[in-house]
């Protein structure tokens, strides 16, 4: 027989093991590190610039980063902050290298979900979020996923579960009961409220006076800060719960949203939301934050089918929610019924070569229309390689293999991405001013 007590030493011994995995994954600091680009790469795939000119520009102008040539090769190679340099000195043709961001608006937050495990939730969130801090985007990565995938791809391993997204949403309810008991009462509104009072195994916990960028970790890429999750964090379900009932006129759900309107508006560019293969508390919190709804999906019918009840329950769940909480919250610019300015569905695993993937697609196609995403990610060898080293393909240097199966498997990503920006661009357009 088995009880909790085999699965924590089942735990035990999956975490040593886990150790040895990482030492082999990541550096030989234990730390994952950001590698270099090569000059090819700067001109022809980040900056597309011609190599010719390129390498002129930098001969003329001494002030441009050098880079650096590694033994025996003549290839200069420069880091991600270097590339960052020449995109704001350099201008070609009188255009600025710099990538678009309306004037006075917040950060665009797009999530990424679905009910399918292995949907590609997280190689989504970490190839569109690498994509677009090669082009130029500050961007602040959310894993709302108990398993982690995204936060270990990112390198982020010793992760405390009060500074994940379970101890916003714990921090949330204390502010906004306090909030509450402190409103105006009785004679002075016309109102008696409940005067809610929250356990002290909440209290002590010393979530109220964490601040907001306690919950935010820097990474390997210099652009792209995260707040990170960890498998302890998978009991924010049950405590979600406990929460509900000690204060039942809490909005559980706007939790984050309120916590990503307090980031100073200029901080990030780009959010993007990594959420749990289900519909519950972390992934309505993210879903309701979202100004995007990215919604991945396998080739084969019982994907289809996952991705036909996922939305079929969420609409009901917002649903619900829009008739248990009405009109605009007292905190923030919140309203229900939740509207998105986008909704997209992308194609994952695709091969071009298959039948019934391209069958698959074009059943996506008849029923999502311009909904779907016209590039589907191809799953090549290098796709399989990033996922087996919790690298994207934007990580993994082209050398460890041809340079055109690299190319092919960065294409396909490329591709994705480019539809991805349009997507957050044309909604960025759609959204308010900050006053």
């Amino acid at each position: 027989m088995f009880t909790h007590e085999s699965l924590e030493e089942l735990h035990s011994r999956s975490l040593k093991m886990q150790a040895a995995i990482r030492k082999q994954t990541f550096s030989p600091e234990h730390e994952k590190t950001l590698r270099r680009f090569s000059s090819w790469e700067v001109s022809e795939l980040i900056l597309k610039i011609n190599q010719s000119t390129f390498r002129g520009r930098l001969a003329a102008d001494l002030d441009l980063p050098g880079g650096e040539v590694e033994e025996e090769g003549r290839q200069r190679w420069f880091t991600l902050p270097e590339i960052n340099e020449m995109r704001r000195k350099m201008k070609i043709n009188r255009r600025s290298l710099q990538p678009p961001r309306p004037h006075k608006k917040r950060a665009i937050r797009v999530a990424i979900s679905n009910f399918k495990g292995g949907a590609g939730k997280s190689t989504v969130a970490l190839h569109m979020a690498h994509a677009a801090a090669l082009d130029g985007y500050r961007v602040l990565l959310v894993d709302f996923d108990p398993q982690a995938t995204l936060t270990h791809s990112m390198g982020l391993t010793d992760v405390s579960e009060e500074l994940t997204v379970w101890g916003i949403i714990a921090r949330d309810l204390i502010r906004e009961t306090e909030r509450m008991n402190n409103a105006p009462r009785a004679a002075e509104s016309g109102t008696a409220l409940p005067h809610r009072r929250l356990p002290g195994s909440i209290l002590d916990l010393g979530l109220d006076s964490l601040r907001i960028t306690d919950f935010i970790r820097t990474t390997a890429w210099p652009t792209i800060d995260m707040i990170p999750s960890c498998a302890n964090a998978a009991f924010v379900e049950f405590a979600s719960a406990q929460y509900r009932h000690l204060n039942p006129d809490w909005s559980f759900f706007a939790a984050v949203a309120r916590y990503l309107d307090a980031v100073p508006h200029d901080s990030y560019d780009v959010i993007v939301f990594d959420c749990p293969p289900a519909i519950g508390y972390q992934s309505m919190n993210a879903v309701f934050a979202a100004d995007v709804l990215y919604i991945p999906s396998g080739p084969g019918y019982w994907e289809y089918d996952s991705t036909t009840s996922f939305i079929g329950q969420l609409s009901e769940a917002l649903g619900d929610l829009s008739h248990g909480f009405e009109g605009t919250f007292p905190a923030g610019n919140m309203t229900l019924p939740k509207e998105f300015l986008d909704i997209r569905f992308l194609m994952t695993r695709f091969e071009p070569g298959n039948d019934l993937h391209r069958a698959m697609f074009e059943a996506f196609r008849n029923v999502f229309g311009e909904r779907l995403a016209d590039n589907p990610i191809e799953m090549t060898r290098a796709v399989e390689q990033s996922g087996r080293f919790l690298s994207s393909v934007y990580e993994i240097d082209y050398r460890t293999m041809t340079r055109e199966t690299w190319r092919r498997a960065r294409a396909s990503f490329d591709r994705a991405y480019d539809e991805f920006r349009a997507t957050f661009l044309n909604a960025w357009e759609k959204l308010e001013e900050i006053e």
